[in-house]
């Protein structure tokens, strides 16, 4: 495989992966922002993706863990393909460096910070918006999800922490 294509192929394969990171990450800024007012009473009209909302907001803990998992997925598949991307240019002491800054720059600006504010600022819209995509990503991810809802709400019965930790973001 030539070495152009494998630096195609993994940038085209970065950029979709961001955008993934992007909607994880704006998702829940976005579905964390509504009012749980707002969205009963979004769930009482006729459109399916308020009652997908609604029932997504229903089990917080859930609904972080499958955000969590699907952008953890991906940010890190991010940064494993651009190491080997560096590393086809640089010994591996610089590409780790190269690669540890570059990825965290990209992934802060393009998949964090920039989408969180693009999902409080349209919270209502996009919580929307994204309701079913992330119905699809929860469904997709079932058993790795409640793998790790399993084991979180077991460490949070056992460790002093506030039971309803995601109260604060849904009142």
């Amino acid at each position: 495989m030539s070495n152009l294509f494998v630096v195609t192929a993994g940038g085209i394969a970065v950029v979709l992966l961001l955008s993934m990171s992007a909607f994880f990450s704006s998702s829940e800024t976005a579905v964390f922002s509504v009012p749980r007012e707002w969205v009963e009473q979004q769930a009482t009209t006729d459109d399916r993706r308020a009652h997908i909302l609604k029932d997504l907001h229903d089990d917080p803990h859930r609904l972080l863990v499958t955000l969590l998992v699907g952008n953890n997925i991906v940010n890190i598949a991010i940064s494993s393909i651009t190491t080997v991307l560096v590393a086809t240019y640089l010994s591996p002491g610089p590409a780790i460096v190269v690669t540890t800054v570059l990825t965290s720059v990209v992934i802060l600006i393009f998949g964090e910070i920039v989408p969180k504010a693009f999902g409080l600022g349209n919270a209502k819209t996009w919580a929307l918006t994204i309701a079913s995509p992330v119905r699809i990503v929860e469904r997709m991810l079932s058993p790795l999800i409640t793998l790790f809802d399993g084991i979180t709400r077991r460490m949070n019965a056992l460790i002093p922490v506030e039971v309803h930790i995601e109260k604060p973001y849904l009142d």
